[in-house]
C-alpha cells in the first residue's frame, strides 16, 4: 500500500517574509504533490498568476528539452523548486528537523518551477536517486505567494551565451559544444587566421575595437553543422561511448559530423580557417575593416556566409578530400559580383531578413541555387 505521506529532513529558514523550510524529496514525490495534470495546466492561468498579474504558461518546448535533460548522466537542478502548503496537508517537527506533507494531487502550489516538476515526470531515474531542493511555504497568504512569484519572474535574468560557450573549455569530456568553443578560440588567437582578434571571446581585454563577432554567434553557426543534438552527444560521450557516423542525406545536412566523430577537431578548423581566408581574399576591406555602418564582419554577415559554407563545401567536398584549399573556395566566390564596399546596413538590414538577403544573393550570383535546392 502506497504511503499517504512523504517525510523528509528539512531546516527551518528566518527572513523578513516569516519562516519557511528548506530541504531535499525525492522527484517522484514531488511530483505526487505539486502536480495533478500537466496537460490540464498547460492553458489554465494559475490563482497566483492572476492575483500578480504575470502569465507564465506552461512551455511544451521548455518541457520537452527539460525531459531529455533529466536523463542525462549528469543531470543537476541545483536551484530550488518553491512551493505553499496549507499546514492542513504539511506538519513539522522541530525536535527532529522533519516535515511530513501529505500526499495527494496539488497539495503543494508551485510559486516556481513549473517547468522542472513538468519535465521529470519523463526522469527515468529511481526515486531515490534524484532528489530536488525544495522551498516551502506554510500557509501563505495569497498575497505573499504573489509578491514572490513576481519577484522571481521579473528578475530573472539570462545567461551570456557566450559564457556558456566559454565554460565548456573546462569540461574534461569530449563535446560538439567543446570543440566549437575550442576552434573558436584558436582561430581568434591563431597568426594569419581570417578571424584573428575579432571574436569576443571572454577574458580578452585587448584590441575590443576590432571584435565584431560573438564567440556564441561562431559557436552556435559552426555546431549546427556537427550535431543535430549537442547535449545528448556530450551525454553519450560521458558515459564512455562514441557516436556513431552517419551517411547519406544526413550527412549532407551535418557536413562536419563523422570528422568530429572521428576527432579529427584540426581539419573543421582549417576548413572554416580556408573558407573564410577566401571570404576575405574576395572582400579584403569588407571583411577586415570595422565600421559601424559595414556589416561583412558582423552578425549579419558571418550567419550568411556560414549558411553559403554549407552550400560551398558540399560541392567541393569528394570521397577522398574533406578539407577543401582556400584557392578552391574562392574559385567560388570569384564569379561572385558583389562590390567590397557594397556590404552594409542599408542594403542589408542587421536580423534574419539581412541575413537572407545576403544568403540569397550569394546563392544566385554564384550559380549554386540549384546545389542549394538539391540539397
Amino acid at each position: 500500500m502506497e504511503n499517504t505521506s512523504i517525510k523528509f529532513t528539512c531546516i527551518e529558514v528566518k527572513q523578513p517574509i516569516g519562516v519557511f523550510y528548506l530541504g531535499a524529496i525525492n522527484y517522484k514525490d514531488l511530483i505526487d504533490i505539486a502536480w495533478a495534470d500537466v496537460r490540464g495546466l498547460e492553458k489554465k492561468q494559475r490563482e497566483v498568476e492572476i492575483y500578480s498579474g504575470i502569465q507564465r504558461e506552461l512551455s511544451p518546448g521548455r518541457v520537452k528539452e527539460i525531459s531529455k535533460y533529466v536523463n542525462l548522466v549528469d543531470a543537476t537542478f541545483p536551484t530550488s523548486v518553491i512551493l505553499a502548503v496549507s499546514s492542513k496537508n504539511a506538519h513539522y517537527d522541530s525536535k527532529n528537523h522533519q516535515m511530513k506533507i501529505d500526499r495527494g494531487e496539488n497539495i503543494a502550489q508551485i510559486l516556481d518551477g513549473q517547468h522542472r516538476i513538468a519535465g521529470l515526470e519523463k526522469c527515468n531515474y529511481s526515486t531515490g536517486d534524484f532528489q530536488i531542493n525544495v522551498v516551502l511555504f506554510v500557509d501563505m497568504e495569497l498575497e505573499d505567494q504573489a509578491i514572490v512569484f513576481a519577484t522571481i519572474n521579473k528578475s530573472h535574468t539570462k545567461v551570456n551565451k557566450s559564457l556558456v560557450a566559454d565554460l565548456f573549455d573546462f569540461a574534461t569530456t569530449r563535446s560538439p559544444q567543446k570543440t566549437a568553443h575550442n576552434i573558436a578560440r584558436a582561430l581568434n588567437e591563431k597568426n594569419g587566421s581570417p578571424f584573428q582578434g575579432k571574436i569576443k571571446v571572454l577574458g580578452a581585454a585587448d584590441d575590443k575595437e576590432k571584435e565584431t563577432i560573438t564567440q556564441a554567434t561562431f559557436v552556435d553557426s559552426l555546431i549546427k553543422y556537427i550535431s543535430s543534438d549537442p547535449m545528448t552527444d556530450r551525454d553519450i560521450y560521458k558515459r564512455n561511448k562514441k557516436p556513431e557516423k552517419i551517411s547519406g542525406k544526413e550527412l549532407e545536412k551535418l557536413f562536419l559530423r563523422n570528422i568530429f566523430i572521428d576527432e579529427q577537431d584540426a581539419k573543421i578548423a582549417q576548413v572554416v580557417w580556408n573558407y573564410f581566408s577566401a571570404v576575405s581574399k574576395k572582400w579584403p576591406l569588407s571583411w577586415i575593416e570595422v565600421k559601424p555602418e559595414m556589416i561583412l564582419n558582423r552578425s549579419t554577415g558571418f550567419i550568411s556566409l556560414m549558411k553559403f559554407f554549407k552550400v560551398c563545401y558540399l560541392k567541393l567536398r569528394s570521397d577522398k578530400k574533406d578539407v577543401p584549399t582556400t584557392d578552391e573556395f574562392f574559385s567560388i566566390f570569384k564569379t561572385i559580383k558583389i562590390a567590397d564596399g557594397n556590404f552594409t546596413k542599408t542594403n542589408y538590414i542587421p536580423g534574419t531578413s539581412g541575413q537572407s538577403a545576403l544568403y540569397n544573393e550569394l546563392l544566385d550570383k554564384s550559380g549554386l541555387r540549384e546545389n542549394e535546392i538539391a540539397k
